[in-house]
């Protein structure tokens, strides 16, 4: 083969590290955000929190005189830029060549890329999250040491909790755990087994180690006091007739236990008010807090939208250290501080732009969905990200990061902003209407339908399109689904 040089023109995209740090400062959620800038803040001498400016919450819209003053109030939100004579005397470049590295560049000291940073903020995230709540399995354990056990009714009662889920039931039976305790207790009988299950099942919460939903039932019946109305007829029920409430049979339930409607209603109503996940409220999942990134607020018949100033602290340049750069000068002590001033000026840069874009594109969907803030879910209009793209003049995928896991706090809740995107379905008159605004309008029919005759999804349906919405029965059923609402028979009731 020949070798031969060959000179070609081509283009291909390319990013300097400015533009990758900002698009990573933009889909950063605010505890992530906290962490990056605390990280800055430690390793860079020439950023500080701007100590000296208001930390106020947002500004109380009934201060301001007219909707300027909103405007500049939003806008002192923003990061703060300040940066020094000295600072801009310097001969540093204002841009880096494309598809390089900070550590290419510039030796920035212990502060780390977002590899490394992120490991150390999951880690820091996790010791935040973590809290001394007990789990279930905590929980029993607790009550086993607290019971007179003997070392091998420990042993069997160990095995036991371990096998229970965290719904509360055991999640393996009694067979199981027999010949897997047979190695260490080769004398043990499974009548010892039983035993042990039946004093662990007395333990808080009750229903717990029950190895069905009627045993879990009954056992929450039977340790109700004696003398609470229906509790018989409620356990002659559930032990007989389970299936028979399950299918919503009640006219057969009634005959068979030979009870009145308005008895029947009473028992059920007492079934009902058992808890079928007995494990449930001591899940051991982590409560996760949310920071809202906005709030929208209403002053004046206009809907507000401020930046939270508690997201991020406000940042500046240091003075002190900014002065000491001399333009001369190739020194290491010199060269640090202006490698570490031009990484400063380029984190503000990329937060005061993160926060124009977050501001701009909340604002454009505040704008859209006055109608959700003024009257709810179903007043919902479709959105999608190309709309809001359009109107801020931005790409897509900008979009997609600065929605992703920012939230909003509204008069109506706090919510992601990804939740105001939403399909649309046409209507009668030619318009649009919101999935949204549909699942709304389906969980208010279902809420207000006679609890002995149920609405069916074709009914539905034909409710809808009285209002002027044409939906298929199958997209009925798939929103119904999607909101965990049973089918109309399952809805059935006799109150």
């Amino acid at each position: 083969m020949k070798q031969s040089i060959q000179l070609r023109l081509g283009q291909n995209l390319t990013m300097t590290p400015q533009l990758q740090q900002a698009i990573r400062l933009l889909q950063l959620s605010s505890l992530e955000l906290s962490s990056e800038i605390q990280e800055a803040l430690e390793s860079n001498p020439m950023l500080e929190i701007a100590e000296g400016d208001s930390e106020e919450g947002p500004a109380n819209p009934q201060n301001d005189s007219n909707g300027e003053k909103e405007k500049a109030s939003a806008q002192e939100n923003l990061a703060t830029t300040d940066t020094d004579k000295a600072m801009q005397q310097t001969d540093i470049p204002d841009d880096l060549p494309v598809d390089t590295a900070w550590d290419d560049i510039y030796e920035t000291g212990t502060y780390q890329s977002s590899g490394a940073a992120n490991a150390e903020f999951s880690q820091r995230e996790f010791e935040i999250n973590s809290d001394d709540e007990q789990d279930l399995h905590d929980h029993l354990s607790w009550q086993m040491n607290m019971t007179p056990f003997s070392e091998t009714d420990t042993t069997i009662a160990t095995a036991i909790i371990d096998a229970v889920g965290e719904d509360g039931y055991l999640e393996s039976s009694t067979e199981d755990l027999f010949e897997s305790l047979q190695k260490d207790l080769p004398e043990l009988e499974l009548d010892e087994v039983e035993a042990v299950l039946r004093q662990v099942q007395n333990f808080d919460p009750p229903g717990v180690a029950s190895r069905n939903l009627g045993e879990c039932m009954l056992m929450q019946l039977r340790q109700l006091d004696p003398a609470t109305p229906w509790r018989e007829q409620a356990i002659h029920v559930v032990a007989e007739h389970l299936d028979l409430l399950a299918a919503h049979d009640y006219t057969q339930l009634m005959r068979r236990m030979k009870l009145a409607e308005t008895d029947m209603q009473q028992v059920i109503a007492l079934i009902r008010s058992l808890n079928p996940r007995p494990g449930s409220h001591l899940s051991s999942q982590r409560t996760e807090y949310i920071v809202p990134d906005v709030y929208v607020r209403k002053y004046k018949g206009v809907w507000r939208v401020e930046l939270n100033p508690d997201v991020a602290p406000k940042l500046r340049i240091n003075s002190l250290y900014a002065s000491m750069i001399r333009r001369a000068d190739n020194s290491e002590d010199n060269n640090f501080l202006k490698d570490n001033l031009q990484e400063a000026r380029w984190l503000l840069k990329s937060l005061q732009s993160r926060n124009e874009t977050l501001l701009k594109v909340a604002t454009c969907i505040v704008e859209h969905q006055r109608g959700f803030l003024e009257h709810g879910e179903e007043a919902m209009k479709a959105l999608v990200l190309h709309d809001v793209a359009e109107a801020v003049e931005m790409h897509e995928s900008t979009i997609s990061r600065v929605t992703t896991r920012k939230y909003m706090h509204t008069p109506r809740g706090i919510f992601e902003l990804k939740y105001f995107f939403s399909s649309h379905v046409s209507t009668a008159s030619g318009g649009e209407c919101s999935s949204t605004a549909i699942r709304a309008l389906i969980k208010k029919l279902v809420a207000a339908e006679e609890p002995k005759k149920p609405l069916s999804d074709n009914k539905i349906a034909s409710l809808l399109e009285q209002q002027g919405i044409n939906v298929a029965r199958r997209t009925v059923a798939k929103y119904r689904e999607a909101m965990s609402i049973p089918p109309s028979n399952e809805r059935k009731r006799l109150m």
